[in-house]
């Protein structure tokens, strides 16, 4: 029986691009929650946690990985934040293959530097930050069925060890 593909990991990770590229290698569809709510929203990510706050959009978030589970086998892409929240990757492990995309929190920092805003690293030294947000995610994102490092690897390279394991595991 085939199981979504779930990515996780600091934001900066590779999660979206890597996720893009597992569903093509994989023809599945893709749903990057960030961009789901972004379309629903009709505003960026961080406009949407500055209306809303921290609590609420974490709840959206929940929601909309919860709705993309109950979906056929698709691959998924939560918020960096999202496994950080009690019981959610305990929860995905019934029906996800879970996979850790593993980076340095300079290499996220710098990753993110090039991307869209992040509430969470607006104002603030970004490779400070994603150290803390590391040390506080971490033991959650190492709940994950998989750890793929990222290090500096192309994209393309991840996404092959992702789909290796999909397909290596019976999920597709």
């Amino acid at each position: 029986m085939r199981r979504h593909v779930g990515l996780v990991g600091l934001p900066g990770s590779g999660k979206s691009i890597v996720g893009r590229l597992v569903a093509e290698a994989l023809d599945a569809q893709l749903i990057d929650i960030d961009m789901l709510l972004v379309r629903e929203m009709g505003m960026p990510v961080a406009q949407i946690f500055g209306m809303v706050g921290e609590t609420k959009f974490r709840q959206m978030e929940r929601d909309a990985v919860r709705t993309a589970r109950a979906r056929e086998p698709c691959i998924i892409v939560p918020g960096g934040g999202w496994a950080a929240q009690p019981g959610e990757i305990t929860a995905a492990r019934a029906d996800t293959l879970l996979i850790y995309l593993k980076c340095t929190p300079k290499a996220a920092a710098t990753r993110t530097e090039r991307g869209e805003v992040r509430p969470l690293l607006a104002g603030v030294d970004p490779e400070q930050r994603m150290r803390s947000l590391l040390e506080a995610r971490e033991p959650y994102y190492q709940l994950a069925d998989y750890v793929v490092e990222t290090g500096s690897r192309a994209a393309e390279a991840v996404a092959g060890d992702v789909v290796l394991l999909a397909k290596r595991h019976g999920e597709w």
